[in-house]
């Protein structure tokens, strides 16, 4: 019982339990002893006889007549003097079975007529008696009972039942109330009125005694009467009617009275204390039970109850009644107000006019009204009448109603239903203004929490919905002041405390912005009025927050002394608020600070002052004062004066954090808000935003200059930048602007570092801000100016360093990606003004014209690193005649100028700058744009001027070289190392020497003395990082090796090699006499012995990386010197290209996932690893050249004897014999070359997962975002381009390592690459298409099961260690991402395949079970495409699929799949787990496979026959070898019983599944603990398909089972195997009936309720002798729990008799001195179980049996004193504990009132296990025993329901617990 009750004392038992009257009969015989007379022995035979008959002769109504007559007869005969009956107790089992509901009246009639005479035999002593043996069968009669059966019934209840001592009635007074409810049911039934009188008299029956002892004539001995009354209400819905017809007509007033009149003074004391003694008879012992009551009929379905219920609550229970207030815990009031107001959700009028009527008090009377001649008027007596309701309600029901809603809201339930219930509650109280203004304020914000809440528990997002539509109800039913009223003040008090709970609050601000995005708000009196006053305040209190903080920028900080620190920091919180308030700023209209308009919110009042305190006291004072006075406190604000107040404080905050620090996150949402501000203000209130530039200027001149160069730094420029551009937006054109020329200059030397090219994460961001400074500048060269200073800061004037170009690339590059445009550069575009608006600008037409011209000028001076990164990113440029158009354009203006002016002499020397210039850059253009610019020129009239080669004397050039030569050389480089311009004079030495060699035709002579000195010097020159001069040096040397190119001889005809990549036009030249295509020899040419080791270095040094363009054009055109040993220096080469990028690659990888660290990566590593990966492409594109041109110099032409299919099945013959020599080396050479292909496609794979994971990541920072997407997609088109041109090349290879990664990848190992990438890789790339990759799978898996079907340009070399398991997989995967569509491409393909592998499947019989999932999968694809003819395409796969199928088990049977060698060493346990872990880890095994195809045979077979025909494959090949291994149940996996039950589904394998599931049930195997764990999710169903299938298998078990028979076992030497042979197999079959009974549908065996009730009848009359024997009574009694969850009560009725009386033997069987051997321990431990089960379900006939085994009255708490427990259980625990020695005090409380939730079953089955079989009556028994009658009690008064499953999981437990099976 629930803690309520507790203050009533309850009274314990004695300490040795004594007797006041007699013994009680169960320890006595039956029949009281051995029968001695003649004329008794005579009388008791024929008794018997008559019994006999209702065992043999019973077939239809009239032998049950028949029966009774002999049964009277036999009764009528007794001796004179014998007043009792013989064979009792089975007399008065078959009188109750013979008043079984299905039985006509007529025998009804007879069994009374035949009760009546017994009952007049035995007398009222023998009667009280024997009351436990004859009141069950009569208790449930009236229920059921005809019109003519009811007098006799009643008649005998009044006669001889109600006559009985009260000793005798109180133990069945529940049950008895029970019996006769039924007869109040209709209040005009004959019956009504003798029912009445017959429950009056029983109620003075029972008090009888009370007065009795008491010696007081008053009503406090009907107590009991109303507390069982009260139970048998709870207890039973189908008796509550007539509980309710009672309680109308006899249940006391309970409220107050009126005041007595003088006259009437003491005729009203006596009167007063009648009633207070009756009210003592209804509350006492237990006040609770009359709460619960009434609790349960306003629960109740049906209306009619709950309408009289709420009509007793009303006349008998009013609300202010002292009951309700002071006799019942609050907890109680709490529990009727919540049961009342539940009624609301019935929708019904009738019920809510006295619901209001019960909440609001009585209305004044007329003859009240007409009484005082001094009345009011009609309409003041209206409005005096509403406040005393208001009044009687506030005092009354308010706070017990606020608390039952709150406890609704409050509920743990995620159900929609359970969840909307409060809000519609809430919705419907609102309609009574009286009740729904007290209650709405106090609900109102846990409400809103609750829903909120909600939102993260919900399962969907479909049950949140629905919950929020009822809360969006009651949401708009509340008035918009209360609304903000309580929001406001909630989050206003939170701020007002000393010490701020931030975690609190936090959960207040999330509260309220999660009203702002799911609630409607659009009241206009929210937007102009509340909503402003509620930001201004937020905003305020953030500002306060603030100001509380030691730091400002959202770090934790420590707070002021005495306060404690509680989750977030204030900044944190602060940052919250702010952000709340723009969500409310949003929402306010652009009219909401209009001038001169007042926001009224209630009567006229003082305006406001301007001050922040006097704001903010006046709206803490406004809304207190709602809240207390339902009305506005005088508060009148004008809205111009928020807007102003807004404005200003947000200026406010904004200029704190520019003087505090850096607030980086909080500036920006300020900026926000300033931002909505200004639009949503009237210009005129603007003018004070001026004033913020002043802080701007200061904040750039101090904390941008002082600042780091980090992300934080560039954070807090772009928050600068845009709070000016929002300062700027909203100021006109007025004088500050010389404001903005001090700050924005600032700004841009600090974006200036971030356009490093060594930082890219930062580029494009960097970028951005620039152009936003320039829409924000006043002056149109502002920028211009700014960046063309910074350009030559470093140097002086006109000096620009290499560091300042790389960042005008950036910014120039950057650009173009910032704003999306591609026909025309941004930079060149004329000036964009603010919001995109294009600006004249008459004095510039171009911003970046001058650093434009003095980037440019460095091409003049060519010593320079500025001058090499000048030409390498002219080269790199897609539109270098943007510029030169530009150039083009200035000469146009200049000549142009010069002619207007009629002088010649003017601009010449600017011209001429322009003109050199232009050249330069023409110059310095690729040979790929050549085309462009002579187009434009030609357009121009302009053509280009031919270059003519001078021609000197040989000796001087000669001579020359060698001076040129001798200054590069080691020699003098280590006399002049010193010197600082030896660099320059070598750069110089190698610029003419090129000169000199390339226009001499005589230079031969000195190439061998020339070579070595110039690759030796290229080497140290790398060590050295003298960038320019190796760019020198290279280009001499490219002029030499190409002189000893030319010197080769040439084959004629022959044609130019065929390169791996299709398009060339990414590959860069290295100079501008490069090598053509045309011209690269064919014959071997020997490279000078130092150019490998100087290429390896310069590629793979950090020094060159500035020049790592130049590096690799000189790699490419040295490749040509190693055509003869290409696969030699193949592997050192793109190893040490692959090393290089990974490396770089993984830096950059670092910098964008920790941006807080310095950079230690490449100056460029972007453009370093384009650069790597163009080398990586040419080197691999030589070698694959190579070695494709040895290929086809040995290729032989097929035989026509050789097939020409798909797959080819013979090689013999192919090559010579004197070949295989030759093609040991040409396979070596492919080896090699497909391990650099293997390598670099691994790379590519890691570049490319790393860009499509990284998209998804927030690992970094978000303001380098944009940065790294530009960056991804830079490598991801390079990587995607190598991949095409390999694939392309070598498909099969590069497959095969794309699925060696898949392979290694999360869901199937490890691996960095996720498995869809792999995939959706394939789908982008266009060398990968299916119609080529399923091919390349198919050669693949062929190469590994079945090499010799292949030829050699086929067949893989293996590179990749993958089994033919895991192409299967891939293959799979593959398949099932391609579209539908795609089956057209592959078909032809797939159907070659998969007949080659149809006919010779043995080599592919581990891969058989995934090529099978395959063709299911093409199966389902076309059946969702229309290509071709699809019919005849699906008949072909289908007879295909069906001998796959089959070939597939017959290559590798099941049972060799799942065989687990060494089981003996093993534990069973270790065994399952084993067993089941190899069938249910992988997903290669057949049984996942098939469970997978199974659901799709109707695509996949198309016709009925062909499923038949698979369905007896998969019984015969997968299910049978399962079911009948020796290891059965434990074989069976969660994917074997998936196959199962989807088999189950498929109408055509219906004769197939039936026959091996009822195979399975019957092996005796099947019932073990090991499979328990699968029987509710998988084989419950299963078996519920089969049950419903063919309903005769229950019929079928029941004639397995015979009667126990004890002829022929008596003696013999088998008679006990054969006795324990019977046991087992009627305790299986039983089993099988309980499960049976479990998994079908409720009341699915209705109509074999009878059979089964007549063989668990004749199974229970076995004895230990027996065969079978009384062993298998455990298992009954299972069945019976089975029953009692899956059968209706109504269809029980029949077999209540047979249950009562077995429990009451098998209980009784535990009396110390008692033995029995037909119930053993465990016996008696199930027979726990079912009467624990019984008093849980209560059924409402077993409710009227229950005072048989517990006390179910008052009494199993308040037990008087010296009362004798007449229930069996109570009595039997006394008799234990008496035997034993120990004493236990009957207020034990059982788990029923600890356990929170349902009730679920005291005795269950796991809490028995360890427990040894010599100790269950002591420490599983005993306790349950002795509290069962308590803590049913207590799950009575808790009103908790009855937890189904638990119950049957138990006895689900109980089935498959192999232990107890003999």
């Amino acid at each position: 019982m629930s803690g309520e009750a507790t203050h009533l004392q309850r009274a314990g038992s004695p300490a040795v339990p004594g007797r006041s009257s007699p013994a009680n009969p169960r320890r006595t015989a039956d029949d009281g002893g051995p029968v001695k007379d003649k004329p008794t022995r005579r009388y008791a035979a024929g008794i018997d006889r008559a019994l006999s008959l209702f065992d043999s002769a019973l077939q239809e109504w009239a032998d049950y007549i028949s029966f009774l007559s002999r049964l009277l007869k036999a009764l009528q005969v007794h001796p004179p003097g014998i007043s009792d009956v013989p064979h009792k107790s089975l007399v008065a089992q078959r009188l109750s079975q013979c008043l079984n509901p299905t039985l006509p009246a007529g025998v009804h009639q007879k069994a009374l007529e035949v009760y009546t005479y017994i009952f007049s035999l035995i007398g009222k002593d023998g009667l009280g008696r024997d009351l436990s043996l004859y009141l069950p069968g009569l208790s449930p009669v009236l229920a059921f009972a005809s019109l003519s059966t009811k007098p006799a019934l009643l008649s005998l209840f009044h006669t001889f039942i109600i006559a009985l001592d009260p000793p005798a009635l109180r133990p069945a007074l529940k049950a008895i109330i029970l019996a006769l409810l039924p007869g109040l049911e209709e209040e005009s039934g004959d019956e009504f009125e003798q029912t009445l009188v017959i429950l009056q008299r029983l109620k003075e029956a029972i008090a009888c005694e009370q007065r009795d002892e008491d010696q007081v004539q008053d009503a406090s001995g009907d107590q009991f009467f109303w507390q069982c009354l009260f139970l048998s209400t709870i207890t039973s819905p189908s008796r509550r009617q007539g509980a309710l017809a009672y309680l109308q007509r006899n249940l006391p007033q309970l409220g107050k009275q009126s005041e007595p009149q003088n006259g009437d003074i003491g005729r009203d004391k006596e009167r007063s204390q009648k009633l207070s003694y009756k009210v003592k008879a209804v509350t006492s012992p237990e006040p609770g039970l009359l709460i619960r009551c009434f609790v349960a009929g306003l629960c109740d379905e049906s209306i009619l109850i709950q309408r009289g219920f709420l009509d007793l609550l009303v006349s008998h229970l009013p609300l202010h009644s002292e009951v309700l207030h002071r006799k019942v815990p609050p907890g109680d009031l709490v529990k009727l107000t919540t049961a009342a107001v539940s009624v609301v959700s019935r929708r019904e009028m009738s019920l809510n006019r006295r619901l209001w009527t019960w909440f609001l008090g009585p209305m004044e009377s007329p003859t009240e009204q007409k009484s005082d001649p001094a009345s009011p008027k009609r309409a003041d007596r209206q409005d005096q009448n509403h406040g005393r309701q208001i009044k009687y309600f506030r005092q009354h029901g308010l706070s017990p109603l606020t608390q039952g809603i709150l406890n609704l809201l409050d509920t743990k339930a995620i159900t929609p239903t359970e969840k909307a219930r409060p809000f519609r509650v809430a919705l419907a109280l609102m309609d009574r203004w009286e009740i729904g203004s007290l209650v709405v304020p106090q609900i109102f914000l846990p409400a809103l929490r609750s829903i909120w809440r909600y939102e993260k528990i919900s399962r969907t997002s479909e049950e949140f919905t629905e919950v929020l539509r009822s809360a969006n109800g009651f949401f708009d039913g509340i008035e918009s002041g209360l609304i903000w009223d309580e929001m406001s003040m909630k989050l206003l008090s939170a701020t007002s405390m000393e010490v701020l709970d931030t975690q609190d609050f936090q959960e207040r601000l999330d509260l309220t912005a999660f009203v702002i995005a799911n609630f409607d708000l659009q009241e206009q009196e929210m937007l102009l009025c509340h909503i402003p006053l509620l930001a201004l305040s937020l905003l305020l209190k953030s500002q306060a927050l603030i100001s509380k903080s030691k730091r400002y920028d959202g770090e934790p900080e420590a707070l002021e002394t005495g306060s404690k620190k509680i989750g977030t920091s204030h900044s944190e919180i602060a940052k919250r608020s702010l952000i709340l308030v723009g969500q409310l700023m949003d929402l306010i209209p652009g009219q909401a600070f209009a001038a001169h308009e007042a926001a009224h919110m209630s009567h006229a009042g003082p305006s406001l002052q301007t001050k922040n305190q006097d704001f903010l006291m006046k709206m803490e004072e406004h809304y207190r004062g709602r809240r207390e006075k339902a009305q506005s406190s005088g508060l009148r604000i004008d809205r111009s004066v928020i807007g102003r107040l807004l404005l200003s404080n947000i200026l406010q905050m904004i200029e704190q954090g520019l003087r505090f620090g850096r607030p980086v996150q909080i500036l920006n949402i300020m900026n926000t808000l300033l931002d909505k501000a200004c639009r949503k203000l009237p210009q005129t209130h603007l003018l004070e935003v001026v004033e913020i530039l002043s802080d701007i200027q200061e904040a750039a001149k101090h904390e941008i200059t002082a600042g780091g160069h980090g992300v934080n730094q560039l954070t807090f420029i772009t928050t600068l930048v845009s709070l000016l551009e929002t300062v700027r937006g909203a100021l006109p054109r007025t004088s500050q602007d010389h404001r903005l020329r001090l700050i924005l200059p600032r700004v841009v030397s600090a974006l200036w570092p971030y356009l490093s090219p060594g930082s890219p994460k930062s580029n494009v961001e960097a970028v951005r801000c620039i152009w936003k400074i320039h829409w924000l500048s006043v002056d149109e060269n502002l920028v211009e100016s700014c960046i063309t200073s910074l350009m030559i800061a470093a140097h002086g004037m006109d000096i620009m360093d290499i560091e300042s170009a790389r960042r005008f690339g950036v910014l120039w590059s950057n650009s173009n990606f910032s704003f999306g445009l591609h026909a025309q550069r941004p930079s060149l575009l004329p000036s964009m003004g603010k919001r995109g608006t294009v600006v004249d600008r008459t004095k510039e037409e171009y911003i970046l014209a001058r650093p434009l011209l003095l980037l440019l000028d460095v091409l003049e001076d060519s010593k320079t690193e500025s001058f090499v990164f000048m030409s390498g990113w002219l080269q790199s440029l897609a539109n270098v005649e943007v510029i030169v158009n530009f150039l083009q354009s200035k000469l146009e203006a200049i000549l142009s100028d010069t002619v207007d002016a009629g002088d010649s002499s003017v601009d010449v020397d600017e011209c001429l700058y322009y003109l050199r210039t232009f050249s330069n850059v023409v110059e310095r253009t690729p040979d790929e744009f050549w085309p462009a610019l002579l187009a434009k020129r030609s357009s121009t009239g302009q053509t280009r001027q031919p270059v003519n080669k001078e021609s000197n004397s040989t000796t001087t050039q000669i001579s020359t070289a060698r001076v040129f030569l001798k200054i590069i050389s080691e020699e003098f480089e280590a006399k002049h190392s010193s010197s600082p311009a030896l660099s320059r004079l070598q750069q110089t030495a190698a610029s003419l020497l090129e000169e000199v060699v390339v226009r001499s035709v005589s230079i031969s002579d000195i190439e061998a003395e020339i070579e070595s000195p110039i690759l030796t010097t290229l080497s140290r020159s790398v060590r050295k990082m003298d960038h320019a001069l190796q760019v020198s040096l290279m280009d001499l040397a490219s002029v030499f090796l190409r002189r000893r190119l030319s010197h080769a001889k040439r084959t004629p005809g022959a044609s130019h090699q065929r390169t791996l990549s299709h398009d060339h036009s990414y590959r860069k030249s290295l100079s501008e006499d490069r090598l053509e295509k045309g011209d690269q020899p064919l014959l071997p040419v020997v490279s000078p012995p130092l150019l490998l080791d100087c290429l390896l270095e310069g590629i793979a040094s950090t020094g060159s990386q500035a020049v790592l363009g130049q590096w690799i054009r000189f790699l490419n055109f040295c490749l040509p010197f190693y055509i003869s040993n290409i696969f030699q220096v193949l592997m050192p080469i793109s190893d040490r290209i692959i090393k290089a990028v990974d490396s770089i690659f993984r830096d950059l990888q670092a910098s964008f996932q920790r941006p807080d660290l310095p950079n230690t990566i490449a100056e460029e590593p972007i453009n370093t690893i384009l650069e790597l990966l163009n080398g990586l492409e040419q080197v691999l594109a030589q070698a694959h050249d190579r070695l494709s041109e040895n290929d086809t110099s040995q290729v032989s032409i097929k035989t026509p004897e050789q097939p020409q299919g798909f797959f080819n099945n013979m090689v013999s013959g192919v090559f010579p014999l004197d070949a295989h020599k030759s093609r040991s080396a040409t396979a070596n050479n492919r080896l090699t070359v497909l391990l650099c292909f293997k390598d670099a496609v691994k790379l590519c794979v890691r570049i490319w997962s790393w860009g499509i994971d990284g998209s998804k990541s927030t690992s970094w920072e978000p303001a380098i975002s944009a940065s790294f997407n530009h960056t991804f997609v830079r490598l991801k088109h390079r990587v995607r381009r190598i991949l095409e041109h390999m694939f392309a090349a070598e498909s099969l290879e590069c497959l095969e390592t794309l699925i060696d990664s898949w392979r290694g990848s999360p869901r199937a190992g490890k691996s960095e690459v996720a498995s869809p990438v792999i995939l959706n890789l394939l789908h982008v790339l266009d060398g990968s298409r299916p119609r080529n990759t399923v091919p390349a799978i198919f050669n693949a898996l062929y190469s590994r099961t079945n090499p010799s079907a292949l030829d050699s340009e086929r067949k893989s070399m293996l590179t990749s260690e993958l089994s033919d398991v895991e192409i299967a997989r891939f293959l799979v995967q593959y398949t099932q991402s391609l579209e539908d569509d795609a089956m057209d491409e592959i078909w032809i393909d797939c159907m070659t395949f998969l007949k080659d592998v149809l006919a010779n499947p043995l080599p592919h019989r581990q891969t058989l079970p995934k090529l099978l999932e395959f063709t299911a999968l093409l199966g389902v694809k076309v059946d969702n495409t229309n290509f071709g003819d699809s019919r005849k395409r699906r008949r072909e796969l289908a007879d295909l699929f069906l001998r796959q199928l089959t070939a597939t088990f017959t290559t590798k049977p099941l049972n060799f799949t799942t065989e687990v060698p060494g089981k003996s060493q093993k534990t069973d346990s270790d065994y399952i787990r084993l067993i089941r872990a190899l069938g249910e880890t992988t997903d290669d095994g057949i049984v996942p496979v098939l469970a997978a195809i199974v659901p799709n045979f109707s695509k996949i077979l198309v016709n009925s026959d062909r499923i038949t025909t698979a369905s007896n494959v998969l019984s015969a090949q997968v299910v049978v070898p399962t079911l009948r291994w020796k290891s059965f149940p434990r074989n069976v996996t969660t994917s074997f019983l998936d196959l199962f039950l989807l088999m189950a589904r498929v109408p055509e394998a219906s004769k197939v599944w039936r026959r091996d599931v009822a195979e399975a049930f019957n092996d005796a195997r099947f019932f073990c603990d090991h499979l328990y764990d699968m029987v509710s999710a998988k084989w419950l169903p299963l078996l519920n398909l089969w049950i419903m299938s063919d309903k005769e298998r229950m019929n079928e078990l029941l004639s397995r089972m015979p009667s126990p028979t004890a002829a022929g076992i008596m003696f013999g030497v088998g008679a006990s195997s054969a006795r324990l042979e019977a046991d087992r197999k009627v305790q299986l079959n039983l089993r099988r009936m309980a499960t049976l009974l479990l998994a079908a549908p409720t009341d699915s065996f209705a109509l074999q309720l009878g059979a089964i009730q007549e063989k668990v009848g004749d199974l229970l009359n076995a004895t230990a002798a027996s065969s079978p024997s009384s062993a298998t009574r455990a298992e009954i009694y299972t069945v019976l729990r089975a029953l009692i969850l899956k059968t209706s009560p109504v269809h029980l009725a029949s077999m209540w008799p047979s249950i009562t009386t077995e429990l009451h033997e098998a209980l009784s069987s535990l009396y110390p001195g008692r033995s029995n051997d037909k119930y053993n321990i465990h016996c008696v431990v199930h027979a726990c179980k079912l009467l624990d089960m019984l008093v849980l379900a209560a059924p409402d006939d077993f409710q009227m049996r229950e005072w048989l085994f517990i006390t179910d009255t008052i009494d199993a708490v308040y037990r008087p004193q010296g009362l004798e427990t007449s229930a069996l259980v109570d009595d039997l625990i006394e008799d234990l504990d008496a035997s034993s020695g120990t004493v236990h005090n009957a207020t034990v409380t059982g788990p029923g009132t600890a356990q929170a939730g349902n009730r679920k079953p005291l005795l269950a089955s796991r809490s028995l296990e360890g427990i040894p079989r010599e100790k269950l009556l002591d420490r599983a028994i005993r306790p349950f025993l002795r509290q069962l009658s308590i803590s049913t009690f207590e799950g009575t008064y808790s009103m908790t329901a009855f937890d189904w499953q638990a119950a049957f999981d138990d006895v689900l437990f109980d089935v498959f617990d192999e232990k107890n099976l003999v």
